[in-house]
């Protein structure tokens, strides 16, 4: 990041709290029963806080000057798009992840006939990045995307290409930990940046998707950039 831009981003977070970029139907059936437990989000104790997890995070994890530009990056070296051939929760489950993940936080979910797995409409009560209501038909998917918190290109620069593939077909349908329903602009602004670049416009959800970007990038080994860290310090601030 240019010296200039990491300034300004700095600047605003101090300003602001952080800053940001700007940013044919199918028959309905009943919801069947779902076994895919509910998605695991970074939470904190009254006693611990969120402010205090982020900093013992940002002690664990390898700081670098700036992301490296690693050559051969494509989206099918991290597998086939959410497929169910993962060692992660709800992998061989019969459902492809991005289902999986529909259908663990929307709610009022309806499938496909008798499916139990095709997600074809639902409500994002509280979409994470923009802190706005979502209702979600397939007819229109593109509404609602499952974003990566820690981007696959970027995991890319930042080791993950030298990963075992397997490793990255893991990484790339982390249920768990590395992926939330989001809304489809918001996903798009992101893009592949950190948060050393980009922060939620929803300000409520800012700290959490810093402790969750860290947490990712702890469980995987992977690096994150000077400015990622700086941002991270700077959110701290107006963390629980």
């Amino acid at each position: 990041m240019r010296p200039l831009l990491a300034a300004l981003i700095l600047l605003g977070i101090a300003a602001t709290g952080c800053t940001y970029r700007a940013a044919g139907a199918e028959p309905l059936g009943a919801s069947p029963p779902r076994t895919t437990p509910t998605r695991s989000l970074a939470t904190a104790s009254p006693a611990t806080g969120t402010a205090n997890l982020i900093s013992a995070e940002l002690r664990r994890v390898r700081v670098i000057a700036a992301r490296p530009d690693v050559p051969g990056y494509k989206r099918d070296q991290f597998g086939p798009t959410w497929t169910d051939d993962h060692a992660g929760r709800g992998g061989h489950n019969g459902c492809d992840t991005r289902n999986d993940l529909l259908a663990a936080q929307l709610t009022a979910v309806q499938y496909r006939g008798r499916s139990s797995c095709v997600v074809v409409a639902g409500t994002l009560s509280v979409e994470p990045y923009t802190g706005r209501r979502i209702e979600f038909r397939k007819v229109a998917a593109s509404k609602v995307q499952i974003d990566h918190l820690y981007p696959l290109a970027r995991a890319w620069d930042m080791g993950a290409a030298g990963w075992p593939l397997q490793r990255r077909v893991d990484f790339a349908n982390d249920e768990a930990a590395n992926l939330l329903a989001v809304d489809g602009p918001a996903n798009a602004s992101k893009n592949d940046a950190g948060p050393g670049e980009w922060l939620p416009l929803s300000r409520g959800y800012r700290c959490t998707y810093v402790l969750r970007y860290l947490q990712v990038a702890r469980k995987y080994t992977l690096p994150i950039t000077a400015a990622d860290r700086d941002a991270a310090l700077a959110i701290t601030r107006i963390c629980p």
